[in-house]
């Protein structure tokens, strides 16, 4: 296709990932939600004339708003309630060292550390992270009203109104989310058997969208199931439902494999079993499959019956349930592994010290020159200095155009409407946007964030259209802190940064080949564990890859050299999955020999792929009997080591 512009004029393709907004759903509940929860604050507020106090209540509310991403209701409980508990701490602490000069950078640097650090854990540690740096820089920032538990307990009511809202539906909608999460599940899967005789790239993305969804469907049932131990028919009946879907998508490999043409009956029973989990219907299925004619048409049709029969039951033992990604352990246990892994890993201190730096950099500064509104710039680093949320070059890049976006809405609101009363409908209008814009990219949530944040403010100092240049100034300086001070210098190479991971899935693939087929072979559940494991990590690479591809050269160009090899190993994990349905539907096993050799060359792969910075040539010189089940597994290894030999 032509190009529309000159080459000169061409933006780079980087920089319209970045800008590209992703396609999502709105949100309506969480939308409503967000209007009711940081308005009714503010009414209340002015109501007993005093609005400084509703305006606090309003900016606890918009962090429970930040926080509230999770569907299921037990989910929604720690995922809200927890952040809220840390932006306590966090408001309190800085209320205490406001206007202490260099007790308050020490106080604030030492929580950045902490929050960093925190952040490594996991979802809701991150959240908590993020809200606890928040609370403390407005804290040390901004004169806090009356004594000194007022602040964090308005703030924190305010954060607890949005999960009071959130709730509100539980009686009624119980174990609705969960049942939709394992129905889109299905859904999934009968799109990726769809795809299974199309084209290369459509069957990807199809096989990716369902280890998403098998990843947060068992997140969401195993960590409901942990709180019930094992006692709620159910999640159990859901957990079952989610180990019975995973023959099918186990099938759908061998199916792509072998060239086979699924009939479009077999897509369609999943979709009818999708809506039974989904309305929790546990009748006959009337399910009608064509008659199978080869052995792999066999396995997907003996899977699909299996799920059937899951489907249908309405008795299903919770003790008799495998967990295929591991029960978790109990709270106090996953508390204390998590405290050990923070405090030992390498990872964890790296990025702690990374925030810490540039919050002490930006406390410095704001303490030796005059910055008007100046906790904005320690606001701005905590939003863009966020590992887990997308690359920091990006988020700085998003933050400055998003902030430009919502200082002109702020304006024509400052400028135009009356303080007052008039504060209230305004962000019932504005106060939406935050989840509605939230899911297509950074760049939209912060352009959505940034008029409530303003307004709230002026109610705190009223200061008007005096806060839009100082806004837009903390911001750019904040961005450039976190660009120079968190990104330029601390240089990790691509290699350090997801070569290992990719070596890791690598290696952890020859296991699985070993475990599948070797002489030590493990028992079904513990294989279908390590398979669920490699999945999911092959995710999270593939979310990393993405990532850096929103970066300028050299590692955006870096990341899109080493793409292929991501979804090459992807294609090998599918193959071994594949052989391993093939095989327990009658195909003759493979030879320990042949075993041995295609774990070897794993192994080579893995290590060739941790130890280069750039691509290198291997040998691709697989053989074996052509026949065997592994042949097409050799063939994937043979193309994966191809791929890392310079063009």
């Amino acid at each position: 296709m032509p190009r529309e512009f000159p080459i000169g004029l061409t933006p780079p393709d980087w920089l319209v990932r970045n800008l590209r907004a992703q396609p999502a759903p709105v949100n309506w509940p969480a939308v409503v939600r967000a209007a009711v929860a940081i308005a009714l604050p503010l009414a209340v507020g002015l109501a007993v004339d005093r609005p400084f106090y509703g305006a606090l209540a309003a900016m606890g509310a918009l962090n429970g708003v930040i926080s509230d991403t999770a569907a299921a209701y037990r989910v929604r409980i720690p995922t809200i309630a927890i952040p809220q508990l840390f932006g306590a701490i966090g408001v309190t602490v800085g209320a205490l060292v406001y206007g202490r000069g260099w007790v308050a950078v020490a106080a604030v640097t030492g929580v950045a550390l902490v929050s960093g650090m925190i952040s490594t854990i996991g979802a809701v540690a991150s959240a908590s992270g993020l809200v606890l740096l928040l609370t403390c820089v407005v804290g040390a920032g901004l004169p806090m009203p009356g004594e000194w538990w007022l602040a964090p307990l308005l703030m924190s009511g305010g954060g607890l109104l949005v999960l009071l809202l959130a709730l509100l539906a539980w009686p009624l909608r119980s174990g609705v989310p969960e049942r939709a999460a394992v129905a889109d599940t299905y859904r999934k899967v009968a799109a990726l058997l769809t795809a299974v005789d199309g084209d290369t790239q459509d069957y990807d993305d199809a096989r990716h969208a369902v280890t998403q969804s098998l990843n947060q469907s068992y997140d969401i049932v195993l960590a409901h199931r942990a709180r019930h131990h094992g006692r709620s028919p159910e999640l159990a009946r859901l957990l079952a439902q989610l180990n019975a879907i995973t023959p099918v998508v186990e099938a759908a490999p061998a199916a792509r494999l072998s060239g086979i043409r699924l009939p479009p009956e077999i897509p369609e029973a999943v979709r009818h079993l999708a809506s039974a989990v989904e309305t929790g219907y546990t009748g006959p299925t009337g399910l009608k499959t064509p008659v199978p004619a080869t052995e792999t048409a066999r396995a997907v049709e003996h899977a699909l019956r299996h799920a059937a029969e899951v489907v249908a039951d309405p008795d299903v033992d919770p003790r008799g349930i495998d967990d295929r990604l591991g029960r978790p352990a109990a709270l106090s246990i996953r508390a204390a592994r998590a405290a050990r892994n923070v405090a030992l890993s390498a990872a964890s201190w790296r990025y702690g010290l990374r925030l810490a730096l540039c919050i002490g950099i930006a406390q410095v500064l704001v303490s030796i020159i005059a910055v008007p509104r100046s906790y904005w710039v320690a606001l701005t680093i905590t939003f863009v200095l966020k590992p887990d949320f997308g690359s920091v070059f990006s988020r700085a890049l998003l933050r400055a155009l998003g902030t430009v976006a919502g200082l002109v809405i702020a304006a024509a609101v400052l400028a135009e409407v009356p303080r007052g009363w008039w504060d209230v409908p305004v962000l019932l209008i504005l106060a939406p946007l935050i989840p509605a814009l939230t899911p297509r990219g950074y760049g939209y949530q912060t352009a959505a964030i940034t008029p409530v944040i303003l307004l709230l403010s002026d109610v705190l100092n009223r200061q008007g259209t005096g806060l839009l240049l100082p806004r837009l100034v903390d911001s750019l300086i904040g961005c450039a802190i976190a660009l120079v001070a968190g990104y330029l210098l601390w240089p990790e190479s691509w290699h350090t940064r997801v070569g290992d991971r990719l070596a890791g899935a690598v290696e952890d693939t020859a296991h699985y080949v070993e475990a599948a087929f070797g002489p030590g072979a493990v028992d079904p559940a513990a294989r279908a564990r390590m398979r669920r494991g490699l999945y999911r990590d092959l995710s999270a690479i593939r979310t990393e890859f993405q990532r850096a591809l929103t970066e300028p050269p050299p590692t955006g160009r870096r990341a899109a050299a080493w793409w292929p090899l991501v979804v090459a190993v992807e294609r090998i994990v599918d193959a071994t999955t594949a052989a391993r349905v093939r095989v327990r539907h009658g195909a003759a096993p493979p030879s320990t020999a042949e075993v041995t050799q295609v774990s070897r060359q794993l192994r080579e792969l893995a290590e060739g792929v941790r130890e280069a910075e750039t691509l290198y040539a291997v040998r691709t010189d697989l053989t074996g009997p052509a026949g065997s089940v592994l042949e097409p597994l050799r063939q994937e290894v043979a193309a994966a080591r191809a791929i890392t030999s310079p063009r």
